[in-house]
């Protein structure tokens, strides 16, 4: 795997397909694989998607300290610069989705078309709080756990019933934890785009999640009024639209950067 030097931090990134650049941008505990690879062949056919893992995911390593925002937004552009020629458009998922508004705001010229998919504008919220300061201490208590009660909340009842034991068991496989993860987590409490969203200029695509426990709709709805000439769009859907609802997704994204 290709990794670019950002900062303190050596970044690895995967690379595939070939034409204009396409980044597909991992959340929480996750990474560019885990919450994407299902997807890539979907995208590469016409695309050079590239799928970086920030500080935290994969096998991207760093000097340790607490994560911002604008770090991640400056590792997702450096990867997008090391991988394609040109302006890219980007695909931010959760965690991913406020790296990749504020990757479009701060760097306008490297971002052409953004779609932001359970993604919210700051975490002044106290079910906000309330869900990843749960998660905060879980993990610190114990990462197995943790797994349990992110996988519990990502998907919506009839899916992770519909998985039975042995899929359940598969997808815990998953969900990451760790030292890495704990500074994600902590990233999801404090990020703040407020100061950012005004200044994106790239066509963009919020996409709202009906049945999301994690983030619910309401807001992704906020994140689309904040962003100057945003469209919205809603999935029935908990969190991890991208299992429960890979082909309205990919039509939706596709559609939309077309």
């Amino acid at each position: 795997m290709p990794s670019v030097l950002v900062a303190d931090a050596e970044v690895h990134y995967s690379v595939d397909g070939s034409g204009p650049g396409l980044m597909l941008v991992h959340g929480t505990a996750s990474s560019g694989e885990t919450n994407f690879g299902h997807l890539v062949d979907r995208f590469a056919a016409d695309r050079t998607v590239v799928m970086p893992d920030y500080s935290g995911s994969g096998e991207t390593t760093d000097g340790g300290g607490d994560l911002t925002v604008e770090g991640l937004a400056d590792q997702v552009a450096g990867a997008a610069r090391a991988a394609v020629t040109g302006p890219v458009d980007v695909l931010g998922f959760s965690l991913g989705a406020v790296v990749a508004a504020a990757t479009a705001a701060r760097e306008p010229g490297l971002v052409g078309r953004l779609v932001l998919l359970a993604g919210w504008p700051h975490g002044d919220d106290a079910r906000h709080r309330l869900t990843f300061g749960l998660w905060r201490d879980v993990l610190r208590a114990d990462p197995d756990l943790f797994a349990r009660l992110a996988l519990h909340q990502a998907l919506s009842p009839s899916y992770l019933s519909a998985l039975g034991d042995e899929g359940v068991a598969f997808a815990l496989g998953a969900v990451q934890g760790g030292p890495g993860v704990a500074r994600q987590v902590d990233l999801d409490l404090r990020a703040d785009l407020t100061a950012l969203l005004p200044s994106i200029t790239a066509p963009t695509l919020v996409i709202g999640l009906t049945r999301d426990q994690i983030v619910p709709v309401e807001r992704a709805r906020l994140l689309h009024e904040a962003i100057p000439g945003s469209r919205y769009a809603e999935l029935d859907s908990g969190h991890l639209a991208l299992f429960e609802r890979p082909d309205e997704l990919v039509d939706l994204v596709r559609g939309f950067l077309r």
